[in-house]
């Protein structure tokens, strides 16, 4: 795996030897802007407002729009001026309790892998981490600009976020959310029992992204000068009346203990099927 950043961790006196690799994949579908008569692709153009002309990249600079219509420019060497001093060290500022942190902050995560002679203190790290169950907070400059960055621990790995700066996140308290008061403690009763009984481990492969597998099997129908038929689900109507919250809890725990023996009977039953004719015998005689 290519790595995007080489440098180290720092904290108190400690200093790691670390490399940056991309922990994600994008995985979307792209498409081209083509003429709808001749397919050729569009391409796009840098056009003045004023008078439609289009304009060569030597003409073009950078500006602020600080009022309506009034713009400060900016020109290569302001941007010199603001950048930051280049550094190769990842400075751990604090490390904050994971159960604080917000997950609007954490934006693109990637791999810290041990550098050469790092894998003794990096995995001390990992572990003093893993067992205060920590994040550690500091900033890192990455192809010019700064970041602040949270590292945590996922499972072997220490794993660096990019994250969100304060001004970047929007305060919950601008907009009107219900109060706990609105619903009564068998209320919450019921729920808890509905959310227990869906309960389970995360597997991330169990969810799939049903509109992109829809889109790629027309693609291939298409390439092959087919057409193809996808069996859409209806939406359910919607009750014109208010739903009585608590009937819908009732109804959704049935459906699940439901779900659930029905479950255990076809587990049942598979064990019973993989047994042996003899085997089966012997049991039902006993």
């Amino acid at each position: 795996m290519a790595t995007i950043w080489k440098g180290s961790i720092s904290f108190g006196l400690v200093n790691i030897p670390v490399e940056l690799a991309t922990a994600v994949r994008a995985d979307h579908i792209a498409f081209r802007l083509l003429d709808a008569k001749t397919h050729a692709p569009v391409k796009y153009e840098r056009v003045r407002s004023t008078d439609g002309k289009t304009l060569a990249w030597d003409d073009i600079v950078k500006g602020y729009e600080y009022s309506k219509g009034r713009y400060i420019v900016l020109t290569e060497e302001d941007f010199k001026t603001a950048a930051l001093e280049s550094s190769s060290t990842i400075d751990i500022l604090d490390f904050v309790a994971a159960s604080e942190m917000d997950p609007r902050y954490f934006e693109t995560p990637y791999f810290l892998m041990p550098g050469k002679g790092g894998d003794r203190p990096y995995a001390l790290l990992r572990e003093a981490m893993r067992d205060q169950d920590v994040v550690g907070i500091g900033k890192i400059i990455m192809r010019k600009h700064q970041h602040l960055a949270g590292i945590h621990v996922v499972g072997d790995a220490l794993v660096l976020e990019i994250m969100r700066f304060a001004n970047e996140v929007l305060d919950a308290s601008s907009l009107d959310f219900p109060k706990a008061s609105v619903v009564d403690n068998k209320q919450r009763e019921m729920a808890a029992q509905l959310v227990s009984s869906l309960s389970t481990t995360f597997e991330p492969e169990k969810y799939t992204d049903d509109y992109r597998a829809n889109l790629m099997r027309i693609i291939k129908a298409k390439s092959k000068g087919k057409d193809v038929t996808l069996e859409m689900q209806e939406p359910g109507e919607p009750d014109a009346k208010v739903l009585d919250l608590m009937e819908m809890l009732k109804k959704s725990l049935a459906d699940g203990k439901s779900s659930t023996r029905k479950s255990a009977s076809k587990r049942t039953t598979r064990k019973t099927a993989r047994k042996s004719p003899l085997k089966r015998a012997r049991e039902k005689s006993a």
